[in-house]
C-alpha cells in the first residue's frame, strides 16, 4: 500500500495552494503515495484556476477516502476562510486557517490515520495575528504532539544540517549549546537518517566558535559541551566526527562526500549553506516528533503570490520524501 501524505495548505494569501496544485499535477506523487490536503476547498479551487491545471477538487470526510485517483485533488475542507481573502496580505484570518489545517492534520497523524505530514508555508506575522503565538511551524508541531526535544533538520541535493538551536536570538543559542542537547540531535541525525535509506550515517559536528575554539583560544564551548556530547555518541556505536571547524565542514559533506549530515549549532549555521546550494528543491523535516513531518525550505513569497509563477520543487521534494520517510517507518503498509 501507499502511504497518505496530510498536506497542510499554509497561508492562504500566500504561494502554498498554488504549489501544492502544482505538485500534485506531477502523476509521480500518485504512483508512490496517497495525498490529501488539509485546508480549504474554494481556495484550492481558485489556485487551480489561476494554475490553470487540468485537476478538480473533492471534499473527503476522512484521509482513508483521499488520493486514490489522480487528477481530483482529496481535501479535507474545514471551509474556514472567504473566497475573496486577498493575496500578498498579512491577514489573521488566513494565519488562524493555516494553523487550523496543521492542527487538523496532527490528530489524525497521531493517530497513525495518515503517515506523513507535508506543510505548505505560513506567515508568521499573520499566524500571531491570528491568535496563535508561535515562531513557526515546528514550535506548532512540538506543542501539539507533546514533545520538546525535538529539532529542524534542511535536506538537499547536495546537504543535509540538523540544528542544535533554531529560533531564538543568536546570543540565546550560544547558551543553549550543551553536551546532552548535543548528544541528543547527534541520536536525532543517526535515526532520521536511517529512515532516509541510509544504513550507516556519517556524522559530522559543527564547531560553534571559529576554528572549533582552538583549544579554549576562541571560546570554550567546543572544548565543554560539543566534545564530550560527541565522544558519548561514538561510545554509543555511532560514526561521529568532530567537532569540525564550522568554514570547512560543508565543503567537507557537500562537495568532498565525507559527511551524510551535518549537525549545526544554530539557525543561520545550517540555513546559509542550504539555502546556497539547493535553495528551489530544499526540504525542512523536524525530527523527533511522533510523526513525520517535511515542509518547503521557503516561505509565502507574498510578492508572487496569486500569480501562477511560484516554484513548485520544493514541495515536490517534500511529498516525495515524506513518502519515502513513511515507507521505512510504517514498512508493513
Amino acid at each position: 500500500m501507499k502511504p497518505i501524505l496530510g498536506i497542510t495548505m499554509g497561508d492562504a494569501a500566500g504561494i502554498g495552494p498554488e504549489i501544492i496544485v502544482k505538485a500534485l499535477a506531477e502523476k509521480n506523487i500518485y504512483d508512490v503515495a496517497r495525498p490529501v490536503v488539509f485546508g480549504d476547498k474554494k481556495i484550492m479551487e481558485r489556485a487551480i484556476g489561476i494554475i490553470g491545471a487540468d485537476l478538480k477538487c473533492q471534499a473527503v470526510q476522512d484521509p482513508s477516502q483521499a488520493g486514490k485517483n489522480y487528477g481530483t485533488i482529496d481535501i479535507i475542507d474545514l471551509d474556514n476562510l472567504p473566497l475573496d481573502l486577498p493575496f500578498a496580505q498579512v491577514d489573521g484570518r488566513a494565519g488562524k486557517a493555516a494553523y487550523e489545517y496543521i492542527e487538523k492534520a496532527v490528530d489524525y497523524a497521531l493517530k497513525k490515520e495518515i503517515h506523513a505530514i507535508v506543510t505548505a508555508p505560513l506567515n508568521k506575522e499573520a499566524l500571531n495575528l491570528g491568535g496563535n503565538h508561535y515562531p513557526g511551524h515546528t514550535e506548532i508541531l512540538g506543542a501539539l504532539s507533546g514533545q520538546k526535544d525535538y529539532s529542524m533538520m534542511l535536506v538537499s541535493g547536495a546537504l543535509k544540517v540538523i540544528h542544535v538551536t533554531t529560533h531564538v536570538p543568536l546570543r540565546q543559542a550560544c547558551d543553549l549549546v550543551k553536551k546532552d542537547r548535543v548528544l541528543r540531535v547527534i541520536r536525532l541525525a543517526d535515526d532520521t537518517l536511517k529512515m532516509m535509506g541510509i544504513e550507516e550515517p556519517r556524522i559530522a559536528v559543527a564547531g560553534l566558535n571559529p576554528h572549533s575554539g582552538e583549544h579554549g583560544l576562541f571560546g570554550t564551548e567546543d572544548e565543554l559541551e560539543i566534545t564530550p556530547a560527541i565522544n558519548e555518541a561514538k561510545a554509543m556505536g555511532m560514526n561521529v566526527t568532530g567537532p569540525v571547524p564550522p568554514d570547512t565542514v560543508f565543503y567537507q559533506a557537500a562537495v568532498k562526500k565525507e559527511f551524510d549530515i551535518v549537525v549545526v549549532m544554530y539557525h543561520d549555521q545550517g540555513h546559509i549553506p542550504i539555502k546556497v546550494l539547493g535553495f528551489e528543491t530544499g526540504v525542512n523535516v523536524t525530527v523527533g516528533l511522533p510523526c513525520i513531518r517535511t515542509s518547503v525550505d521557503h516561505g509565502t513569497a507574498f510578492n508572487i503570490a496569486g500569480k501562477g509563477i511560484a516554484d513548485s520543487k520544493s514541495m515536490t521534494e517534500s511529498l516525495l520524501l515524506g513518502a519515502k520517510m513513511a515507507k521505512v517507518k510504517f514498512a508493513n503498509l
